[in-house]
């Protein structure tokens, strides 16, 4: 007796999963890494001047409280203080 195959083609899903994969890494052999920065970054890139000014003003305080020359504002301390608690 002989049976043939009826309707069904000649397949090999290891052939198959092959191709596959070999036109997946052809795919991502194409693609490189990027990198996007957004402009709230590009903004903290100026902070580095800040940090000087910071650094020259905090400089000038120590002197004066050195020297005895720095004095307080106590109605900015208290307003500032306020503000700062009531948030």
């Amino acid at each position: 007796m002989k049976i043939q195959n009826y309707g069904v083609n000649k397949v090999n899903p290891y052939q198959n999963q092959s191709l596959k994969t070999e036109k997946l890494k052809k795919s991502t052999v194409n693609m490189a890494d990027q990198i996007e920065i957004s402009s709230a970054a590009k903004d903290l890139q100026g902070i580095k001047s800040y940090s000087t000014d910071r650094a020259e003003r905090i400089g000038q305080i120590k002197e004066q409280v050195e020297s005895g020359n720095y004095k307080v504002d106590a109605n900015k301390l208290a307003s500032d203080l306020l503000r700062y608690y009531r948030k």
